[in-house]
């Protein structure tokens, strides 16, 4: 691994976007993050992000990545098409693949997955008003269980890394951030950023319903953003869902792309936003930092707060193999492929490390966008402008 101008000082924010069983390209994400000596201080997640991030601040850092491999497991179910189609007959039975994934999302859509929701009796349609089973097609109480099992909520409750987790309350239809820094989380509060209705029923919390926080916005790093740590920052932000996209051939093509540009939320509009306010932020600081410097030593003039905020937004682009439903699809073949786009990904990323080059003395924020092998430094909007011609005045003087 190459860590060359590794900034050990700088303040790690991991964040984790919703996408159901496509989570499993967090796995591979962290384990690469990990092996480069990044752990996290603050994580931020959302609907299967909030899973994965309460397994991982719920576990000193040694149990962190043996514990989300075994969540991973212990949800899906062993199967006769994993284990042929795993067992080196890749080449052979690759036609097969799609077919095996349509099988395995039958499967959950019928069954449930062990250890994370089973289905509902009677059907919703069926049951009386009022009842648990009469607002979602499933019951997530075994989740709880799960959760209770691999993740130490004392431990979260402890502070050591900061926990975030998005919900929308049912009653106002707002977005609102659990966070340990403020509150008590238990596993309610994990399980209310993942209950994506109709399948999965409101979590009741302290008097007000929670859905997914997916509901409005699939995008954690909203949480960080309202709290912007006063230091050096890297904000290793992994999305499961690509907001582009090339033109669609087939309706499975189709409802690839619809989910994508739904699921996406908009997160690079977002990204963009926030670039462009920290970036003028920045400038403003400056011009106000020149006014009142001496005259004669503007070029000295430096902003009050310096501190660099770099996102890295690392994004999962499924294989050929994938199916439209692959949210709902937890074959351990496709976990296992999922798990290995994200650790290349994110060891890609972490190679070039972009972040670290210097910056200009009006952009305190980068972003750096890594998709399919490539890594890009994304423009910020209106405000490469505005700070490209305060840093062109500071040059000239």
């Amino acid at each position: 691994m190459n860590t060359r101008n590794l900034n050990r000082n700088a303040k790690v924010v991991l964040v984790l976007q919703g996408g159901g069983a496509l989570g499993a390209y967090h796995i591979g994400a962290y384990q690469a993050l990990d092996e480069a000596g990044h752990r996290p201080d603050w994580v931020s997640g959302i609907s299967i992000g909030a899973i994965n991030s309460a397994i991982l601040v719920g576990n000193e850092p040694a149990k962190r990545l043996e514990r989300l491999e075994e969540f991973w497991w212990t949800i899906s179910r062993f199967d006769s098409w994993s284990f042929i189609l795993g067992e080196g007959w890749q080449n052979v039975w690759r036609p097969l693949d799609r077919l095996a994934n349509m099988y395995s999302f039958a499967g959950a859509l019928m069954f449930g997955q062990p250890n994370f929701f089973r289905p509902n009796f009677p059907n919703p349609y069926f049951a009386s008003p009022g009842t648990p089973a009469a607002t979602a097609f499933y019951d997530t109480s075994p989740l709880q269980a799960t959760l209770q099992r691999l993740a130490s909520f004392d431990l979260i409750n402890e502070r050591k890394t900061r926990l975030s987790l998005g919900a929308t309350s049912v009653t106002t239809g707002h977005m609102v951030f659990f966070d340990n820094t403020r509150q008590t989380i238990g596993p309610e509060h994990v399980m209310a950023s993942g209950s994506l209705p109709p399948g999965f029923p409101a979590v009741a919390i302290e008097g007000d319903l929670y859905w997914d926080g997916g509901c409005i916005s699939n995008t954690p790093l909203e949480a960080v953003l309202a709290d912007m740590p006063n230091e050096d920052t890297i904000v290793f932000m992994i999305d499961l869902w690509s907001a582009s996209g090339k033109p669609p051939q087939t309706l499975d093509d189709v409802l690839w792309r619809q989910k994508q540009i739904q699921y996406a939320s908009r997160t690079s509009h977002h990204i963009d936003a926030v670039a462009t306010k920290l970036n003028l932020r920045r400038a403003q600081e400056l011009l106000e930092a020149e006014a009142s410097a001496p005259s004669g030593h503007a070029a000295a003039a430096k902003p009050i707060n310096d501190a660099k905020f770099d996102i890295v937004h690392i994004v999962y682009h499924p294989e050929a193999d994938q199916i439209p439903q692959s949210d709902a699809e937890f074959s351990r073949i496709s976990i296992v492929e999922r798990r290995e786009a994200g650790y290349r990904d994110m060891k890609q990323a972490l190679e070039k490390i972009p972040w670290f080059e210097a910056a200009q003395p009006a952009q305190c924020c980068a972003v750096h966008k890594v998709e399919q092998g490539a890594v890009t430094v994304q423009s910020a909007g209106s405000s490469l402008q505005a700070t490209g011609e305060v840093t062109s005045r500071f040059a000239a003087e």
